[in-house]
C-alpha cells in the first residue's frame, strides 16, 4: 500500500485529490496539509511514500518544502503538481528533488500512474515539461556537457548501461529484462549511480546522462 500525502493550499484542490487516490486500492492518503509547513509536520509524524506538492503555497512554497522534505530521515518521493508550466518551476522542482512534474490539467489516470511509478522508484513528466527539458539539454554547452562526461567516467560499464536505459525513462523492471539480471541488482545499480553522480533521484541522473550524451 502506498501512504500518500496531499499538499495544497485550495481545499477543494485536496478534496478532490484524495477522492481520486482513494478511488486506488494500492493507494492510501494518511495526511493532508496546506502549505509547506505543515508538509513538513505531517512527514514528521507520519512515514510517507509519495507526496503531492503544490508550488504556489502560503508561508512555504512547494520548491522550499520538497527540499525540506528530502532532507527527513525518512524522505517521501515528491512530485509537483501545479497549474503552472513555467520552466523556472519544473527546473526548480527538480533541483530541489522532485521525482515528477505534472499540471493540475493532467488526465486523473496518468496521475495514479504516477504515484505508483514514483513509488517503485521510477519518474514522472508532464510531456510539455519532458518536451523542454529534452529542448534545453539538447542545447547543452561543451564546458557543461564536458563536466558531465567526468562525472559518468566515476561509473562502472554495467553502471552506464543502466543510467542509459534509465535516461531513456525504463522502470527497474524494464532496465531487468533488457540487461538480464535481477530487479534488486537494477535497484543496487541505481542506488549506487545516484550516489556517485551525487544527484538525489533518477530524473537528475536522467538529466546529467542526456547532459553527456549518453542517451543518443
Amino acid at each position: 500500500m502506498i501512504r500518500a500525502m496531499i499538499v495544497d493550499d485550495d481545499a477543494l484542490v485536496r478534496l478532490g485529490l484524495a477522492d481520486l487516490l482513494e478511488g486506488d486500492p494500492g493507494i492510501d492518503v494518511i495526511a493532508q496539509a496546506a502549505d509547506g509547513l505543515q508538509a513538513i509536520e505531517q512527514a514528521t509524524a507520519h512515514r510517507i511514500d509519495v507526496a503531492l506538492v503544490d508550488v504556489r503555497m502560503p508561508r512555504m512554497d512547494g520548491i522550499t518544502a520538497t527540499t525540506r522534505l528530502r532532507n527527513l530521515p525518512h524522505p517521501p518521493k515528491v512530485i509537483t503538481l501545479t497549474t503552472f508550466d513555467l520552466d523556472e518551476y519544473v527546473y526548480d522542482a527538480l533541483t530541489a528533488g522532485s521525482d515528477g512534474f505534472l499540471l493540475k490539467d493532467t488526465d486523473p489516470a496518468e496521475i495514479l500512474r504516477a504515484v505508483h511509478l514514483v513509488a517503485a522508484g521510477s519518474a514522472m513528466l508532464h510531456p510539455t515539461a519532458a518536451r523542454r527539458l529534452i529542448d534545453r539539454y539538447h542545447a547543452t554547452t561543451r564546458p557543461r556537457a564536458t563536466a558531465a562526461r567526468a562525472r559518468l567516467d566515476l561509473l562502472t560499464p554495467r553502471e552506464r548501461d543502466v543510467l542509459a536505459l534509465l535516461a531513456r525513462g525504463d522502470t527497474n523492471a524494464d532496465i531487468a529484462t533488457q540487461l538480464a539480471m535481477r530487479e534488486s541488482t537494477v535497484k543496487t545499480h541505481v542506488s549506487r549511480i545516484l550516489t556517485a553522480l551525487e544527484v538525489t533521484n533518477r530524473v537528475q541522473a536522467a538529466l546529467l546522462a542526456r547532459d553527456a550524451g549518453l542517451d543518443n
